[in-house]
């Protein structure tokens, strides 16, 4: 019999992941700070919880699926959050990207009401969370995740365990501090191809077909053509995770140049594009220094 799930914060990553659980046959409890976002899911047969709490009281265990560390924090303990409606034993499952000293301490948190926490974050798109293909790494003892393993197939379509408590971030931030590398990377791929003149869709192409491709590459590089930019991730999201990814480095003593530059190009694009623009539009850096602007037919607007 399958366990009921509660689901806190219905973004573009969130919606998609408890869809994922409704699709797959799991009763879901949901809430958001925004219950429109919730009208899908409850047309879909989720149930609407007015607070955390009252998702945390109504469920066996929690999900969320927040924007920072301190929204996790505030849903977690906050007057009406998880800890007040949960139960002795309960999980925890926590879903948004944070850094393993967040995790530790969030933990430790929930530790003290008898609540105990898994880290689950996902990588791969918002499309691949729309599809239940993302890739999930989770992190924790391994009787949880063997639990939960159930819930997390239904959401993602590679899952791993990657260790103990604040491994799973660590893994994260590493795979999203590549990704913002190679957006950079295949902007400037592209803007280098249409200054020598060559036809972007075959650039595009053959650039996937050869040893330069990326997963980035395939994916952002078509919504960067189409001109929507729409990735369904924001520059502040960009810049928070690559001051985690730093952060790691200074921790770890690693010297991170290429994410060094890559967090002072994003910097920049906010301060242009403002903090809520998609995360691909770091690229129309590029195409505003050269006057020249990357758009080719036949590409997607969204993913």
């Amino acid at each position: 019999m399958y366990m009921r799930y509660a689901f806190i914060g219905l973004g573009h990553l969130g919606r998609n992941l408890a869809s994922s659980l409704l699709r797959a046959g799991f009763t879901v409890v949901v809430n958001d700070i925004d219950p429109k976002c919730a009208e899908t899911l409850i047309a879909d047969g989720a149930e609407w919880a007015a607070t955390p709490e009252e998702a945390a009281r109504k469920s066996d265990a929690v999900i969320t699926c927040l924007p920072s560390p301190k929204v996790s924090e505030l849903v977690l303990t906050g007057e009406t959050g998880i800890l007040k409606g949960a139960k002795p034993g309960q999980t925890w499952i926590e879903m948004s990207t944070l850094s393993s000293e967040d995790v530790e301490r969030l933990s430790a948190i929930a530790a003290r009401s008898g609540v105990r926490m898994m880290e689950s974050p996902v990588t791969g798109g918002v499309h691949k969370a729309a599809s239940g293909e993302i890739t999930v790494i989770a992190g924790g003892d391994k009787d949880l995740f063997d639990l939960h393993r159930p819930a997390l197939e239904a959401m993602g379509g590679d899952i791993f365990h990657a260790g103990p408590l604040g491994k799973a971030a660590v893994i994260k931030v590493i795979t999203n501090m590549l990704a913002f590398i190679h957006l950079i990377a295949t902007g400037e791929a592209l803007m280098l191809a249409k200054r020598g003149g060559i036809d972007l869709t075959d650039a595009f192409n053959i650039i996937k077909a050869s040893s330069g491709n990326s997963f980035v590459h395939e994916t952002e590089g078509q919504v960067i053509l189409n001109g929507s930019y729409n990735i369904n991730f924001t520059m502040d999201l960009a810049i928070k995770d690559l001051g985690f990814a730093l952060g790691f480095g200074k921790e770890f003593g690693v010297p991170l140049d290429l994410a060094s530059h890559a967090m002072q190009t994003f910097i920049r694009a906010k301060s242009l594009y403002g903090g809520q623009a998609w995360s691909s539009q770091v690229v129309k850096l590029l195409e505003d220094a050269t006057g020249t602007d990357l758009r080719a037919p036949g590409f997607p607007a969204e993913l």
